[in-house]
Parts: structure tokens; sequence; C-alpha cells
């Protein structure tokens, strides 16, 4: 399966292992519990999807790599303790609470979340002296004489035989007690993540015109030739600050994430080409609407892989604003929050007779920027803070402090006049949203109006609103606030395939 699909089936999983009955007992008892291992070659995001579905699940993480724990930092280090057995003295070995554990019972007691996930990579690469006892955790949950916590789901992950010298096969015994999940590199999956956390569209223009570069891993002459996904989100994240900082991307940087000198050779000359036509197009004339009749006679005429890099150029710079203002509008949703419960607690003090002041005003709001900031920490140290929800959670201790500061400078005399300066400030962000949102609906119509001229009935129109469409952020974004272009060429190409079922159902009457 792919790794979407390994996803889903973990989450499953772990929804179905956390179930209790009426009595509040497991319905499936820890026992029975099957271990979760994931199985499949390097790279491919084995632990990106474990932090997804501890945060789509609301539930803590706790992640270690088995390849450098020894049998001592595993199941703990032995102590000698005293103890009497029917009147007679002796002395006998314990065992110290393993750090795995240890890590464990950490994160419930800092952040209050009584059930997680223990992700332990690379378990089948362990020491020859912890092997043994391996059995014995993957079935009881135990390490030493220390069990796992109840509320707490093993998965377990590790790369085949042939891409690691150090792995041990596991014997049929070890693998009964657990559930295998066997997981390939796919890119189509690929690159919804990639969508999503802003690969470089350099990347993603490149793969889609050679997905078997994806993912390749080979023996060659002079050692292994390998390209993975970790390589190149890697390689993105260095190419956007590189970018940032005018340095140049060349083939030496390319080779020290993509260890296939043929691929090293073709990316690093698509992306000079891909900057080239970046700078030949003025994709910010075309998302404005001024481009001149020259620049689409040049697309017109161009080629396929040309005609698509544009594509992908105009899509990254329109689907990065319509993130940052959905990111925005979430934010303000969010912020609505304490601001409601703000004139709630004054409302309700005036009904009672009671005064509330400024002061009262400065110190609830400070104390929703700290539960804010708490909040944020416990989600951090739970391993369930995704990169959205840490960007909206500053943002809200941003406007909440530096709303403090400038009532302070304004010296507003009560509360009544307080929340209205925090109201202003926030109907202005809201306003700067609302025109930013219709700035960038105007700029999908160009693209749209753009690609009409310039790609007329070509394979690129499609290309372009299955981006959209599958694009976790325009597809919101066109959902929340429509677009008519984007609906009339959806509709024109559902007809067309409608129309290409009849005939291929003609065909096949053989009439």
């Amino acid at each position: 399966m792919n790794i979407k699909q390994a996803k889903e089936h973990i989450k499953n999983s772990v929804r179905i292992y956390l179930k209790k009955d009426e009595y509040g007992e497991y319905r499936i008892p820890v026992v029975r519990q099957r271990p979760i291992f994931l199985l499949g070659s390097p790279g491919i995001g084995k632990t990106a999807i474990m932090e997804q579905v501890a945060q789509e699940l609301g539930i803590a993480l706790v992640s270690y790599s088995m390849t450098h724990h020894t049998r001592q930092s595993a199941l703990g280090l032995p102590f000698i303790t005293h103890k009497k057995y029917k009147g007679m003295e002796f002395d006998i070995s314990e065992y110290t609470m393993s750090e795995i554990i240890a890590s464990v019972y950490e994160v419930m007691e800092q952040t209050g979340i009584e059930q997680g996930i223990l992700f332990l990579d690379e378990i089948n690469c362990v020491s020859e002296t912890l092997a043994p006892s391996m059995l014995q955790f993957l079935q009881y949950k135990v390490f030493g004489r220390h069990q796992v916590p109840e509320g707490w789901v093993i998965v377990t992950a590790g790369n085949p035989p042939e891409y690691n010298k150090s792995v041990r096969e596991f014997d049929v015994v070890t693998m009964d007690r657990m559930k295998l999940v066997e997981v390939e590199a796919d890119y189509p999956t690929w690159k919804e993540y990639a969508l999503k956390k802003g690969i470089h569209n350099a990347v993603t223009t490149y793969l889609d015109m050679k997905k078997g570069d994806f993912y390749k891993v080979e023996t060659t002459v002079s050692g292994k030739s390998y390209v993975t996904a970790r390589g190149w989100e890697d390689l993105s994240a260095t190419m956007l600050l590189c970018e940032e900082e005018d340095i140049v991307v060349d083939e030496t940087l390319v080779g020290q994430y993509i260890h296939n000198e043929k691929i090293v050779k073709e990316f690093t000359a698509f992306y000079e080409l891909y900057n080239k036509y970046k700078k030949d197009y003025k994709i910010e004339e075309i998302l404005a609407g001024t481009n001149s009749a020259q620049v689409k006679e040049r697309a017109r005429i161009a080629k396929f892989d040309e005609r698509l890099s544009l594509l992908g150029m105009m899509l990254d710079r329109l689907i990065s604003e319509m993130r940052e203002n959905l990111e925005m509008a979430d934010y303000l949703s969010e912020l609505m929050k304490p601001l409601k419960l703000m004139k709630a607690t004054a409302e309700e003090k005036k009904s009672e007779g009671s005064e509330f002041s400024l002061v009262d005003l400065l110190s609830l709001v400070a104390k929703q920027a700290e539960s804010r900031r708490k909040l944020m920490d416990s989600m951090h140290r739970a391993g369930t803070l995704s990169s959205e929800d840490k960007k909206k959670y500053r943002s809200i201790i941003r406007f909440l402090e530096d709303g403090v500061k400038k009532l302070r400078l304004q010296d507003v005399a009560t509360a009544e006049a307080g929340f209205s300066a925090l109201k202003t400030l926030f109907d202005e962000e809201v306003a700067v949203m609302k025109k930013e949102n219709a700035k960038i609906q105007e700029r999908l119509h160009n693209v749209f109006a753009f690609s009409e001229e310039a790609f007329m009935d070509g394979n690129e129109m499609i290309v372009l609103v299955t981006e959209l469409t599958v694009n976790a952020y325009s597809s919101r974004f066109i959902g929340l606030y429509g677009s008519a272009d984007y609906q009339k060429h959806n509709e024109e190409l559902m007809l067309h395939e409608r129309q290409d079922d009849i005939l291929q159902e003609i065909a096949n009457l053989d009439l």
C-alpha cells in the first residue's frame, strides 16, 4: 500500500485499540493489541505519518530510534535491593525504569494527555543483546519489569534487509505478534503531502514530468545510487533558503541530497530553465492581468514542458497566497473566542452589579495569551503541534500582547473603551484579510484568462483545474469563496469525460 493508505490503516487501528466498553475496559485487551510494524524502504515518510496520526487523533507521540539502544538503556540498569522472604533475608537485583518507558510517563506528566503512540523506528536493527527481550515487549508491552502505560499504542517501523545491512529478520514467532503494514513509494500520494508542505514548485514540476525519478535505489559499479522522498523534501527546504540568500543551487548542492548522478544533472539543468522561464514570463504580470501579448504568444507556441513549468509557477504563487489568506482567516476565527469571552465576562459582571475595570480587562487579556502559550507548549511536548497550529497560536498571542501594549500607550480609561479599542484592531485585520481575499480571487481569474488564450483547449487547462482541485488549500479557498472560471472549466471537463465514457460504451457494443 502507499503511505496515505498506511496512515489511514494505522489511524483506524489506534482508534480501535483505544476503544473501551461501558466499564472502562479496553475492548481489545492489551495483550491482544498487536504492535503495528510499518515496513518500507527508507525516506518515504514513515515518521511523518506518525506525527500526522497523533495530531489528527489528538493524542501524544513519543518517538525513539532503536539503533542506538543497548540492553541497559532500553531495559534499565540493574541495582541491588534487600528483601525478606519467609523470615530469610536476600540481596536481589532489580532494574531501574527504561529510558523509553520513562519518556512516556514524562510526556503524560507534562501534557496531561493520557493516551498516545509509542513509535519505535528501526525496530529490526536492535542490538544483539536486546533482541531476545523484543519478543516479550511486542506481546506484553514490557521493557524489563516496567510496562508501557495503558492507553499507549505501539507502532514500530523498519527497512527491508536490502536497504540496511544491520537489519535482523524477525522470525515467525515475532512476526506473529505484530500487524505488518508494507509501504511502497508512490509519487501521486507524496505530491499531495508536498503541496500541503510547500515543497518547492521546481521539484514537483520536475517530478510531474519524470515520475520515475521520485524514488530510485540502484546498485552500480561505484556503489549504491539512491533517490528518496526525504531527499527531495530536504533539497526543497535548502533551495527555498538559497533563493532568499541569492545562493546558487548547482549540481554540487543537489548531489548532497539526490544521490543519482543522472538525476542530479537533469534536475539541475531543469532548475536553470525553470528560473529562466520565471524571469522571461514575469509571473507577477500574468497574475495581475498586465502581461503583454508577446508573453501569451510565447506560451502558445512553447513546448509542453515549458508550458507545464509556467503553469506550475503561476499555481505556486497563487496557491501560496491562498494558503496565507486561509491561515489568516483561521487565526481570526480562533481569535474571536477570547474576544467573545472578554465581552461575555464584562456583561456578566455588569448584570451582577459588579465592576469590570480596565485592570480586569488587561488581566483577562494576559491570561488568554498565557493559556494559548501553555496550550502550544503542551502540544509541542506531546508531539502533536502542527506548523499550522503553531503559526495560529503565535498570531493570537501576538495580537493579545500587542493589544495590551497599545491600550497602555493610548492611556484608555475604562474597560469598555479598552474592549472597543481591541475590537477596532480586530476589525482592521479582518479588513486586510478581506481585501487580500478579493485580490486573490481577481488573480485566479487572470490565471484562467491567460490560460484560455495561451493554452486554449490543450492539456494545460486540464492540469490547471486538476491541480486546483487536488490541492488542499486551493480547493478549500474555491469551496469557500467560489470561482466562476473554475466552475465553468470543471463542468466542461466533466462533460468531456462523460462523452468519452459514452463513446467507449458504444465502441464496446460493437454495433
